[in-house]
Order: structure tokens, then sequence, then C-alpha cells
């Protein structure tokens, strides 16, 4: 096969290295088409043959770019004559699918991924009054509908028109990776076991053993919600809880002030970017994902991987990750005092207790890269 990945930024690509470098192996085609100007495509993708084709989409709804974009993905498709466009984002499935409108008459199939759309159960209406209407004409140019959560999935079926409708989980986790080994590899390449590299790893962050550390990773913007946590955490004056904060973004200045503003110096600390996520998931008591929006968060599923107990906010993606029977457990994303009292309790708790808060391993096996490739490629060959 001949495929063609688009993307509105070249970064959005570190999500699909598995399953392209499995595409490439079994001799099929694959090339990109996105816009890096501000963010690169890994270079792992040119070095497995991957042609990157630029296009000037960006992630402004309303910028000429896009309509310059639509046309110059309609001439990469045509000139190289790709079976498969599978488009992700929405400005880029936008552009990708009114590209291709013409071409599908000569065999050409497209795949959107939605990745979450943006309106959904307690969106703002502006969302629905837009992308709602964008959505539902585009789905006429769609041969198949890739949704990665339950609700996103069932108002597909029913209210669009894509010849296709499938719901896969996610993009996939590798599973192994994030499960807690009995002995971990030191800085110095000797395998310690895990309790006394948990101290040390601790220790490097300025930790204590006494210390209840709180886990959270993502952007520093609204939508990631951060502040109900710093908020709870102010709330319960417990000078044992730590929370460290993954991720950088825009509000990193108006986090810092505020936890500053709550003399929370000393107990909430902006890591910003790490590569080391997996290990400092492992060191930490409890994992907090307060966003306001999602459609199946990867950072969620790696945390729940790992077996850290984890609370969330009570929303789309969320609550097919924790399932009904763990629902109960999710809190709303905007009362603080919500999130104070199940952190208070977590902290008292035993740790049979908090088996409440954590995912077996076997109940990510649904949402495992090994899965998520499997349906991912049986779309490709059915179409």
């Amino acid at each position: 096969m001949n495929i063609l990945y688009v993307t509105t930024i070249g970064g959005t690509m570190g999500f699909f290295k598995q399953l392209v470098q499995k595409l490439v192996r079994e001799g099929n085609t694959v090339d990109i088409a996105t816009n890096e100007t501000d963010s690169k495509v890994p270079g792992c993708y040119r070095e497995w043959g991957c042609r990157v084709y630029p296009v000037s989409c960006t992630r402004q709804v309303a910028c000429t770019g896009n309509l310059r974009a639509a046309r110059e993905l309609r001439e990469v498709v045509r000139r190289n004559g790709y079976d498969i466009v599978h488009c992700h984002t929405p400005v880029a499935a936008a552009c990708a699918r009114i590209a291709c409108r013409g071409l599908r008459k000569n065999g050409v199939k497209v795949v959107y991924t939605a990745h979450g759309f943006h309106f959904y159960k307690g969106a703002p209406l502006k969302n629905w009054l837009f992308y709602y209407p964008v959505e539902k004409v585009l789905s006429y140019w769609t041969d198949c509908l890739v949704t990665i959560n339950k609700e996103d999935y069932r108002r597909a079926q029913k209210k669009f028109h894509a010849k296709r409708t499938e719901y896969v989980p996610g993009v996939g986790i590798d599973l192994k990776k994030f499960c807690v080994p009995d002995f971990v590899q030191d800085i110095d390449g000797t395998h310690i076991p895990y309790m006394l590299w948990r101290k040390k790893k601790r220790e490097e962050f300025g930790l204590v053993s006494e210390d209840f550390v709180i886990v959270s990773v993502g952007e520093l913007n609204a939508n990631k919600n951060h502040k109900v946590v710093i908020e709870a955490v102010a709330r319960l004056k417990n000078k044992k809880i730590k929370y460290l904060i993954c991720g950088k973004g825009g509000l990193e200045d108006e986090l810092t002030g505020f936890i500053e503003k709550l003399g929370l110096e000393k107990q909430v600390f902006l890591l910003g970017f790490c590569n080391d996520i997996r290990e400092i998931l492992w060191m930490g008591d409890l994992f907090a994902f307060p966003s306001k929006r999602e459609g199946l968060p990867v950072a969620l599923m790696e945390a729940m991987a790992s077996g850290i107990p984890c609370i969330a906010s009570n929303i789309r993606g969320n609550r097919d990750l924790f399932g009904k029977e763990k629902v109960k457990y999710l809190l709303p994303p905007d009362k603080a005092e919500r999130w104070e009292d199940v952190i208070r309790y977590c902290e008292g708790s035993t740790g049979d207790e908090m088996t409440l808060f954590r995912k077996k391993q076997e109940d990510m096996l649904h949402f495992s890269e090994t899965k998520v490739l499997e349906k991912t490629g049986e779309i490709y060959s059915t179409l």
C-alpha cells in the first residue's frame, strides 16, 4: 500500500512511530504531509524512508494558509497516487478531505482519526455551532471515520455519514514499558530492587519517604486544568503532600504566580518537559488528571499501566479508561473541594484501600499498542 499521513504540525507524528515502523517493515510506502515550521517530524521517519511534504496548514481555523494547504495536499496526493490518506487533527483533516473530495473517484480512500471531537456533552455552545456542522459535512467525504472513545463513536455512528465508522482505543501504549519491575536499572547501569531505587529517585527531587507525592502530566494550559489540584493541595494544609507537574506551556508564568500566591513553593513543582515520565510515575503515590476535555488521554493510560493509583475528571475519554465499575471515582473538573476530599482519603489510606484507584495491568490490554496496531491494519486492509 501507498499511504499518506496528514497532520497539522509535525510533532503530532510522534504518536504513530510504532504503527508507521510496522507498515514500512511490511513493505508499505508511508509518506507524511504536515507543517514543520514550529514542530518537526521526529527524525526516525526520514530514516525509515518516509518523504515529508510541507503544507501550509496551521492550528488557527481562520487562516488563509489552510486554503493553500488544501491545494497543496491535492497536488501531493494526485502526483503520488496514494491508496490511503490517513489524516489526524481537525484542521489538517478538514484540508485533506476537501483536497481528496474529487480524487476519491480514482480509488483514494480517506481515513480520519478524530482524537476527540470539539463537541461533546458539556462542550461550549460555540463548539457545537461551528465544529459539529463542519464535521457533519466533511463526513460525506470520509471513507472511514475512526473514533477513540465511546461517546464520539456513538455520535458518529448515529449522526454522521462516513462510509464506515470504527472504534479504535487511542494510539496504544506499550504495557511492558510501564509495568513496574522487581529490579530497576540505576544511573550506573546496575539493577537494584525497586523499593531501593524508588527511595533514591525521590531523593533526586528532594523528597523523603514520608512525603505523599502526587504526579500530573500535561501541557500547561487551561484545558489541562492543573489549577484545581493546586487549589486542593492548598486547602489540605498538609506539608507532607508534594505535587509534581510534568509539562510546559503558555500558562507557566500564571501557574507559578498562583503557586506563590498560595504559598506552595515548597509543595508544588513545575518540572517542565520530562523525558523520564515512566520513572516519575514509578516514584509517585497518586496520579491526578483534572482535564476539562480529552479524547482518550495517553498520559492517563500510561499512569494506569504503571499501576499508580489514579484520580481524574469525570469527562469523556477518562470514563472509557476507568470503566463502569470505577466511574464513581471520577471527579468534577471544577470543584477543588472534591479533589481535596479524595486526596485526603488517598493520603491516609492503606495499600489495600488504594486498590480502588488502581487499574489492573490485564484491564489495560484493550488499550495496548498491539491491539491498536492490529485494528488499524485491519482497517487498512479491508479498505
